[in-house]
């Protein structure tokens, strides 16, 4: 992995961790990307806190992640789904109103990483994360590699603790402070 490591030597602090699905045509049983991110964050040592499918509207997507930023059990939110350019896809606005910050460089790295998969067709994903009342909220597209992609190569680093020179889990308990 560029630029980070994992240090054995250091514990590792698992994290309560919801997932997002927003979609107008998947439901429980086909929603596969949802299923992705909720194996890979087990397998990696998380808790799944919480999962929910909404529909692509800002005010259902607002409700929802207002939900869990408020629930002590959730750290970190992680959406799929909504990111792409049809009129129907609102995730970025509807959580970017709720950010207090953004964390630009996670879109970047993004589609950095997307362009190894995907090639220019990254242009149409509008990936975005940011804070909102003490939790990291990640809003990911809804195909199951864009998923795989964002969480193996740099959700999941970000996530782990034992991660050098530096992971987010650092600085969540410091995130309300003024």
């Amino acid at each position: 992995m560029p630029g980070g490591r994992i240090d054995s030597t250091l514990a590792f602090t698992p994290l309560g961790i919801a997932v997002l699905t927003i979609s107008d045509s998947r439901n429980p049983g086909t929603d596969t990307s949802g299923d992705l991110l909720a194996e890979r964050i087990r397998a990696a040592g998380h808790r799944l806190a919480a999962r929910a499918l909404v529909k692509d509207s800002k005010a259902d997507i607002q409700q929802q992640l207002r939900r869990w930023i408020g629930d002590r059990d959730v750290d970190v939110i992680i959406s799929t789904g909504g990111t792409g350019l049809t009129g129907r896809d609102v995730t970025p606005e509807a959580v970017r109103e709720l950010f207090e910050k953004e964390l630009e460089g996670f879109s970047v790295l993004f589609h950095l990483v997307s362009y190894e998969t995907v090639g220019v067709s990254t242009l149409q994903s509008r990936a975005c994360a940011g804070l909102a009342g003490g939790t990291v909220i990640y809003a990911l597209p809804g195909s199951n590699g864009a998923c795989r992609d964002g969480w193996d190569k740099l959700i999941c680093p970000q996530l782990d603790s034992r991660h050098r020179p530096c992971s987010i889990v650092e600085v969540i308990p410091r995130f309300q402070e003024s």
